[in-house]
């Protein structure tokens, strides 16, 4: 077999999943945000491919496969060509015709349903594949976490109704609950937004990690999960006391929110902040400039402003100081909501409630006391612009959040007719009727998936695979290298585990036993089995991965209680 493991992890890997794939020689790196699989983690990425595929397979899924070139033409059509922005790997073919890598398959599937369905008899249906995804990420990092080319599953259901995309909806819900209860992961299905997928509902699943990327709240009295992102934050109670006169202060220097708030005495939530954007076009040029206003306590949540824009992500940037003091009237660091001109205004859904705030002059070294909403400023836009915080109180219920990071590793989207009618996906009801076929989209990261498992399941000496996704069941070591006794007894085991359907190594190389120890843990096999000096007396070494004490037993009970383990464990973990 085809090992090279590495002694240290190399300077770009910063968290646990990524050390121990790149150290245990399961993956290699061919440039930044791609990876390749070797041997014995690819054995683990089609294991985890096989559970997907066996749990889409019994909720009638059925498989087939695209390819990730995709014509121009149909991301045009749906709208989303420009949307998708620099993520989007572009290129031409000698002939000029655009294509691109398709980051996903949504336009793809709904052309194939669109010129091969017809009638209502033919629905419902769910199209799925496990294939390569491109996405030119702006900052790959943490290896497989986010890469610019990985594994996805996607999977589109075609319903004749809302009524049919529940039930497809709640069949890939219980699907990937499986799938990933299988793989081993400590997750939660936490209410996310849809981003460019679009639609109006979607669910993420989120491994638990430290390290993870995504942030969620999670409330423990009433169940409640839902990402930041998309996490609704109550307003404070509105204000009832009367409104002060405004009145303008000298504030020299205080360009931030807690400068001002300490020179006049003020706590920060009796401020207002003022937070710069420009929004380009689809031709990349200026398109308008848009101020948003939250209290002074209050953090963004950049997804809320571009959703209620009506943007891509791509198109907002914050704004040059110098161009839009010049286009709009406002002081960098002295901007408030009154006076303004030329901008689009959006105003947090909390501060229309709260009474005689302090906000910028629109005038160096200047700020106003006593700003309120209706007499003082308006606003094109008012909604919730807020960031949860942990300990903010569940919109459900009122009981304090708390906060936790988690890995994606699969989201869930009811797209309702949003491509369908965009690129004319009708049936022909029993009336005879067209009808716009109702969608849901249903992606699962499968090397982002390999990842987490890791990332959930490592110790300082290597990876600890669950038996469902590991490479191996088991691995059989040679203590010396030569040993008569030794090497008979070991491929005597070897033989009786691949006999009885495990999955097994047989480590009899050249090398020191403490290299092979070490190698053992580092490739995380679930079971080893020591063969060693008391060989000739059928004694060997039992130890579990999990644990740091090995047993002896003869080599029938090593056999046998391996076997139970994987009968056990193969189709997921058992409870710990």
């Amino acid at each position: 077999m085809h090992i090279n493991t590495l002694r240290e992890a190399p300077a770009e890997a910063e968290i646990p999943s990524h050390v121990w794939l790149l150290r245990s020689g399961m993956i290699r790196r061919l440039a930044s945000g791609v990876y390749g699989f070797m041997p014995l983690g690819y054995r683990s990425v089609r294991k985890i491919e096989e559970i997907v595929r066996q749990e889409m397979d019994a909720k009638g899924a059925q498989e087939i496969h695209m390819s990730a070139i995709q014509p121009a033409e149909l991301w045009k059509e749906s709208g989303r060509w420009f949307v998708m922005g620099p993520e989007m790997w572009r290129l031409k073919d000698r002939r000029e015709r655009e294509f691109c890598l398709g980051p996903t398959h949504e336009e793809i599937f709904t052309d194939i349903v669109k010129n091969e369905v017809s009638s209502y008899r033919q629905l419902p249906m769910n199209l799925y594949q496990i294939q390569t995804k491109y996405r030119d990420e702006a900052r790959p990092r943490f290896g497989l976490m986010r890469a610019r080319e990985f594994v996805m599953k996607d999977a589109y259901s075609f319903d004749r109704d809302r009524e049919g995309l529940d039930r497809s909806y709640e069949a890939m819900f219980d699907a990937y609950m499986r799938v990933f209860a299988r793989c081993g992961l400590r997750f939660r299905a936490v209410e996310a937004d849809s981003g460019t997928m679009g639609g109006n509902a979607s669910h993420e699943f989120q491994a638990l990690a430290e390290n993870g990327e995504s942030e969620m709240v999670c409330c423990e009295a009433c169940g409640m999960a839902v990402t930041t992102e998309r996490a609704r934050v109550a307003d404070a109670p509105a204000e009832t006391e009367a409104a002060l006169p405004a009145e303008t202060v000298y504030t020299p220097g205080t360009k931030t929110i807690e400068d001002v708030a300490a020179y006049l005495g003020l706590t920060r939530d009796r401020t207002m902040k003022a937070l710069l954007f420009a929004v380009s076009g689809e031709d990349g040029a200026l398109s308008e400039y848009v101020i948003a206003f939250l209290r002074g306590d209050r953090e963004l949540n950049m997804t809320k402003l571009i959703n209620c824009l009506g943007v891509p992500e791509h198109a907002v940037a914050f704004a040059d100081e110098a161009s839009v003091e010049a286009e709009t009237g406002c002081v960098c660091g002295f901007t408030g909501p009154m006076g303004l001109r030329g901008c689009r205004v959006v105003v947090d859904s909390e501060l229309p409630g709260q009474r005689n705030l302090c906000a910028g002059a629109n005038k160096a070294d200047h700020h106003i006391k006593n700003v309120n909403y209706g007499r003082d400023y308006t606003a094109e836009h008012i909604t919730d612009l807020k960031l949860i915080r942990d300990g903010d109180p569940c919109p459900a219920c009122g009981a304090p959040l708390k906060a936790a990071r988690g890995v994606e590793v699969g989201q869930i989207y009811k797209l309702g007719t949003k491509y369908s009618e965009s690129m004319g996906a009708y049936y022909k009801d029993e009336n005879m009727q067209d009808r716009a076929i109702v969608m849901g989209s249903y992606g699962i990261g499968v090397t982002r998936t390999l990842a987490a498992v890791v990332e959930q399941n490592h110790d300082d000496d290597g990876i600890l695979w669950p038996v469902s996704v590991a490479p191996y069941h088991v691995i059989v070591t040679i203590v010396k290298h030569g040993d008569a006794a030794q090497t008979a007894l070991a491929e005597r085991i070897y033989a009786a585990l691949l006999d009885a359907g495990a999955e097994a190594l047989l480590d009899d190389r050249d090398e020191r036993a403490g290299v092979k120890f070490k190698d053992a843990d580092l490739f995380g096999i679930p079971v080893r089995i020591t063969v060693g000096k008391k060989a000739a007396d059928g004694i060997v070494e039992y130890r579990l991965r999990r644990e740091k004490e090995a047993v002896e037993k003869s080599s029938d009970d090593a056999v046998a209680d391996a076997l139970r383990l994987i009968e056990a464990e193969r189709f997921g973990p058992a409870e710990r």
